[in-house]
């Protein structure tokens, strides 16, 4: 914290300002800045998944066979991710946002470049390890950032399509190791593709340095001025590129402000007034993990060992399925917003797993090819992906602003353990066998996790569509400031989020 930080009890509105700014070049500025951390996720799932074939073959430079690739390197990637989203989730809660999105993105810089210079199976392993734990601080950091700084009634669409741009990164990604796996030798062209993500990372981080901290979290944190003076300027920006004088903000909170929260305040909150929204949250995190890492983690594999499609050719059909999944949450995700979150969250969980549970019926009787079943694959994702972004906008919005970006690592890192790192590994295994029966029950578990994940979002779900955070949970310190705690869906027979009282 800083030296000039006093806390004491505050009256503010900056929440209610907020909400209320019309769409402008700020909120662009934000959603570049911060989204496009995705499109290096995407960039660094995919290029693993593509190159696997490549760094197996003699030559490549590391001894490593391509099931460790596509099992032993996804799992502690995402390993990584999970220690990376509980480490830096603690800090972004304790330090700010705009800190841990700037570290996080320099750790992810660093490990990816040194993962270009791998000379032995262990420093590949280390440091796709550490490039992991990059990528998952950014999950805590960014989405706690982006939901803070959204108006309400646009949140839920740019969350989702922030969230789907992974896809975006994962059709560059796909795109980019054909050329590289076929114009340059064994041994140089995945170091290439490895190195380009980190040039991206650089122009991400050249980009992301103008991004403000959240006002929100200033404000909680001692730094009320500070967060006052920086939305009066974003107001006069706004004023001055629509040319018409913003209404009043009049709904205002009372804060008792902190320097942090300690874990035992954060668990109990979780746990034992919300523990309805934890078991949404679960569920959503382990169904998606489970799908996406296994699939993007093992697709390749699929298309070499069933269809004899060359490793080099398989970026081809992975940037197919990467577009479904990228126009999934962009022509969807207004309807979370309109519509409404549990009726849309649900049918994209459902209606992927049935769609999967279709598609390996088709494998299973021996009418697929590479082409069709990557065009099964397109139509599958493309209601899962809209329906993976809503999982971390559901656990970024339901949970008291004190606890945000712990929460979001907290459920990344857990439902993301479960199936994340189990997924890879049970993938690799099945379709490693060369059975098509074995393959088949990896698609049946991945289709039967994300069903009993929508289903539980039709139970527990939570209505936040166009709601302020702060009336989808009490903030902490306004309740010890002796503002009235709401009732949330796991205090009476409601599932809907309660106003604050």
């Amino acid at each position: 914290m800083s030296a000039d930080v006093q806390t004491g009890t505050v009256r503010t509105n900056v929440p209610a300002r907020l909400d209320r700014l019309p769409w402008s070049r700020w909120h662009w500025m934000i959603v570049i800045g911060l989204g496009t951390v995705w499109i290096l996720d995407g960039l660094e799932v995919t290029i693993v998944g593509n190159l696997s074939g490549k760094l197996a073959e003699p030559g490549s430079g590391l001894d490593i066979t391509q099931s460790q690739v596509t099992g032993l390197a996804a799992a502690l990637y995402v390993a990584g991710a999970c220690t990376g989203a509980l480490f830096f989730g603690w800090l972004t809660d304790r330090f700010g946002r705009k800190k841990l999105f700037l570290l996080t993105l320099g750790l992810y810089l660093v490990a990816t470049a040194l993962t270009a210079l791998s000379f032995d199976t262990w420093w590949f392993f280390l440091f796709r390890f550490l490039t992991g734990m990059g990528i998952g601080g950014e999950y805590a950091a960014i989405n706690s950032a982006i939901d803070e700084l959204i108006p309400a009634r646009h949140r839920g669409r740019i969350d989702i399509i922030i969230n789907g741009t992974f896809w975006l990164g994962a059709a560059l990604g796909a795109l980019l190791t054909v050329p590289l796996l076929n114009g340059l030798p064994t041994n140089l062209g995945w170091r290439v593709a490895f190195g380009l993500g980190a040039v991206l990372g650089v122009v991400i981080l050249l980009v992301r340095r103008h991004v403000p901290e959240s006002p929100r979290w200033l404000f909680i944190h001692g730094r009320a001025d500070e967060a006052n003076r920086l939305v009066d300027s974003v107001e006069a920006e706004v004023e001055r590129e629509t040319g018409k004088d913003l209404t009043e903000a009049d709904s205002y909170i009372e804060i008792r402000q902190r320097k942090s929260t300690n874990f035992l305040e954060i668990a109990k909150t979780l746990f034992r007034r919300y523990p309805k929204r934890a078991t949404l949250g679960f569920s959503l995190f382990i169904g998606q993990a489970f799908l996406y890492n296994a699939i993007t983690f093992g697709f390749a594999q699929i298309l070499q060992t069933f269809f004899d499609v060359p490793p080099g050719n398989s970026g081809y059909y992975f940037a197919v399925i990467a577009v479904g999944n990228l126009l999934g949450p962009l022509l969807l995700g207004k309807l979370f917003d309109t519509v409404g979150r549990v009726p849309m969250i649900a049918g994209s969980y459902i209606g992927s797993g049935v769609l999967l549970l279709g598609t390996a019926w088709l494998f299973h009787s021996g009418v697929l090819n590479a082409v069709t079943m990557t065009a099964c694959w397109c139509v599958v994702l493309f209601f899962a992906s809209a329906g993976a972004s809503a999982a971390y906008l559901t656990v970024s919005e339901i949970f008291p602003m004190e606890t945000r970006a712990m929460a979001i690592a907290f459920f990344y890192a857990i439902g993301t353990a479960a199936g994340g790192i189990t997924g890879p590994l049970l993938f690799a295994k099945l379709v490693g066998s060369g059975q098509v029966g074995d393959t088949v029950l990896a698609f049946a578990i991945g289709a039967g996790i994300m069903i009993i994940g929508g289903l539980v979002e039709l139970a527990l779900g939570v209505k936040a569509e166009g709601k302020s955070l702060e009336d989808l949970a009490t903030p902490l310190s306004a309740e010890q400031a002796g503002v009235p705690a709401q009732r949330g869906p796991d205090s009476s027979t409601s599932t809907t989020g309660a106003t604050a009282g």
